[in-house]
């Protein structure tokens, strides 16, 4: 089975920049979600009146990482660009895939600029990436509820806020604003279906949100 047109076409970058990863998988004949793991942290950036995008940092397991930079120019002289172009390439193939950041107030979904200030780094054994989503425009705090998911829609990809601090509103927004974080609660039944999925199995885009955690933002605005 050829794993690397499993995974092209409006997959994930990285993932086909690690594609062989999966290979290391094809002596078992069943292997479960997922096959990579992000620990992230996430600032909800805004003040008194609006909330205007997100500041991000994913941490990629020290096995993905590895492979997401093997064969690369990592010499002493050529590691700078090296990185920063493996981060342009990132953020570009993101585009089409909402950055893994699904943004909602009320249930209707907030749309977003082009992403910031991309940038790949190394440290130790893990890759980490970081940048900056802007919302299309401004979002006016008013009592309705917000909710931010992040994740990978197939599940191959494991997107979580690991740590209590994992994910946090900006000082000034924090003065309006209050957060939560819903853990996902699959079912046993769901959790031995993808137990159950093999590696060469069809992407299906309903597993991701189904493991995935909630972040709750209620906001009371200034007045002033």
């Amino acid at each position: 089975m050829n794993f690397y047109i499993i995974l092209t076409g409006d997959y994930f970058y990285l993932l086909r920049k690690f594609a062989l990863l999966l290979l290391a998988f094809t002596s078992f004949s069943s292997v479960a979600h997922p096959h990579s793991w992000v620990d992230m942290q996430t600032e909800i950036q805004g003040d008194g009146k609006y909330i205007t995008g997100f500041k991000m940092s994913w941490e990629f397991d020290a096995m993905t990482s590895a492979y997401m930079l093997d064969g690369e120019d990592l010499s002493v002289e050529n590691k700078a660009q090296t990185l920063q172009d493996l981060a342009d390439s990132i953020m570009q193939n993101m585009t089409t895939n909402h950055y893994l950041t699904y943004f909602y107030e009320a249930g209707m979904p907030i749309k977003y600029a082009l992403a910031e200030k991309g940038l790949l780094a190394q440290d130790k054994l893990k890759a980490r990436l970081d940048f900056y989503l802007p919302l299309k425009k401004p979002l006016m705090l008013s009592d309705k509820t917000l909710k931010l998911l992040i994740y990978d829609p197939s599940y191959y990809v494991d997107m979580s806020w690991p740590a209590k601090n994992g994910i946090q509103l900006s000082p000034t927004l924090a003065q309006y604003c209050k957060l939560s974080v819903i853990d996902a609660t699959p079912t046993s039944e769901q959790m031995a279906y993808v137990m159950s999925l093999p590696v060469d199995s069809s992407r299906d885009d309903a597993l991701g949100e189904l493991f995935t955690q909630t972040a709750i933002i209620n906001c009371q605005p200034s007045q002033i």
